[in-house]
C-alpha cells in the first residue's frame, strides 16, 4: 500500500501550527510563506534572535524543496499539483518544527540518504568546515546549489536533520525532513 500523503498532512496540522501549506511549490509562494511566517513570528513576540533562524532555516528548507521536486509521471498529474510539496512550521515542545515533503525517484534516494547522514555525524566546527569547502570548491549542480543547503540547516539549528522516506509507488517515495529550531 502507498503512503497517504492526506493522513500526513493531517497529522503535520496537529498542535500549534503556523502555517501549513500542500500543493504547487513556486517562487511566488516562498515570497508568501517567507512574509506570513515573518509576520506571525512579529505578533508573537518571538524574540529576534530566534526569529531571525527560523526564517533563515526556512529559506533554505523551500529553496530545497523548490529546487529537488522530482516530478511526477503524467498519471498523477490528476491527483497532484505539478511540483507537489507540503510545508508546515508549527511549534512543539518549545521549538520551532519546520516540516518539508516532496516525491522523490527511487533511484535518487541512496545519494540524499548518504548526504543526509554524513550532516547528521558532523560536530557544530566539521560542518563549519564542510560548509566552507563546499562553497569554495563544489561546481553548482543543475538544480541550481552546490549541496550547501543541507549543511547550513544543520549549521543555523544545531539539530540532527529527521528525515523519512515513504513508499509512496515502485517508482517514487515521499521524502520527509523535519527540522527544529529551539527557542
Amino acid at each position: 500500500m502507498s503512503f497517504n500523503i492526506q493522513d500526513y498532512y493531517s497529522e503535520l496540522n496537529e498542535g500549534e501550527v503556523l502555517l501549513a501549506y500542500k500543493g504547487s511549490i513556486s517562487s511566488e509562494l516562498i515570497n508568501n510563506v517567507l512574509d506570513t511566517v515573518e509576520s506571525k513570528l512579529q505578533d508573537f513576540n518571538v524574540h529576534s534572535k530566534v526569529r531571525k533562524k527560523v526564517y533563515n532555516v526556512l529559506v533554505e528548507s523551500l529553496q530545497n524543496l523548490y529546487h529537488h521536486i522530482d516530478d511526477l509521471p503524467k498519471n498523477y498529474e490528476k491527483d497532484f499539483d505539478e511540483r507537489f510539496g507540503i510545508l508546515v512550521v508549527s511549534k512543539e515542545a518549545g521549538r520551532y518544527k519546520i516540516s518539508t515533503g516532496n516525491f522523490i525517484k527511487n533511484s535518487h534516494i541512496t545519494k540524499l540518504e548518504e548526504k543526509i547522514k554524513k550532516i547528521n555525524t558532523l560536530s557544530k566546527d566539521e560542518l563549519k568546515e564542510m560548509y566552507k569547502y563546499i562553497l569554495n570548491h563544489q561546481k553548482l549542480s543543475d538544480k541550481g546549489g552546490g549541496g550547501l543547503g543541507l549543511v547550513d540547516i544543520a549549521r543555523k539549528t544545531g539539530h540532527k536533520l529527521d528525515y523519512r522516506f515513504r513508499a509512496f509507488n515502485e517508482e517514487y517515495n515521499f521524502f520527509i525532513l523535519s527540522v527544529y529550531i529551539s527557542d
